[in-house]
């Protein structure tokens, strides 16, 4: 996404315009485009103000039932996304896998696995947490 231009261009375009001139002169004068001469300066009759808007850091609706959700996961911290999203649904709470997933990556929040593979014949890898053929243990955990 391209950077906004600077507020002192901004200023400088809606001043030529005010001193006469008019936008398409004003935005030729400047090198940006006719709409932009004109957005800014209705802005500036309407606001007094030529600031850019600010972009990004759109919130999602899952934020506004962020405690709860966090209550969903630490009730029973080895669910699915999909069994998550049910019990949502259950206590009509919006959101969807997809945005469950991103709201989770955004409180650092990721989904720990444990293996159930045997135990190496060579010497120990790792501390084993179960023998042959017991059930993998998934379980969410907040990043450090």
């Amino acid at each position: 996404m391209a950077n906004a231009y600077s507020t002192d261009l901004r200023e400088r375009v809606v001043l030529t315009i005010d001193e006469g001139a008019s936008c398409r002169e004003s935005a030729e004068f400047h090198r940006v485009s006719v709409s932009s001469a004109i957005r800014w300066h209705q802005s500036w009759r309407c606001s007094c103000s030529v600031e850019a808007k600010p972009s990004g850091g759109s919130r999602s609706p899952l934020d506004e039932h962020a405690e709860e959700i966090l209550a969903i996961i630490e009730e029973q911290n080895d669910r699915t996304l999909d069994e998550i999203v049910a019990e949502m649904n259950r206590r009509r709470l919006p959101g969807s896998r997809t945005a469950l997933f991103r709201f989770l990556s955004r409180h650092g929040i990721t989904r720990k696995k444990r293996s159930c593979m045997p135990a190496s014949r060579k010497g120990q890898m790792s501390r084993t947490l179960g023998g042959a053929g017991s059930a993998s243990k998934a379980f969410w955990t907040r990043r450090v």
